[in-house]
């Protein structure tokens, strides 16, 4: 039995994919959040360790490993990582976006 399936290469951008509204605010916020994540486990830190250090609030720690990221500002994250001892470059390129087909869209 052979399956019939269609290979559709992304934009690099999961929310922009999917439709998402800010999608790119989305994506960043989500590649902070990560590098947070992975600073706690490597720290071996716990959500309460984390404020105390950070000053942030542990359920805020908690909602950013359940990827409940709605509550922060991409400056938010950026500041948890300052706190952290992170040093956070940014660098940004504006170009002109190829819009996402209707075809491609109804795939997902």
């Amino acid at each position: 039995m052979t399956d019939n399936f269609e290979l559709v290469r992304g934009s690099g951008n999961l929310f922009r994919d999917m439709g998402v509204p800010n999608a790119d605010v989305e994506q960043l916020k989500a590649l902070l959040a990560a590098r947070i994540i992975i600073l706690l486990d490597a720290r071996k830190m716990t959500v309460r360790e984390a404020a105390s250090q950070t000053g942030f609030a542990a359920a805020d720690f908690s909602r950013i490993r359940n990827a409940k990221l709605g509550r922060f500002t991409i400056d938010r994250l950026m500041t948890i990582l300052s706190r952290f001892g992170e040093k956070i470059d940014v660098q940004v390129k504006v170009q002109r976006r190829k819009p996402i087909s209707q075809k491609t869209r109804k795939a997902a």
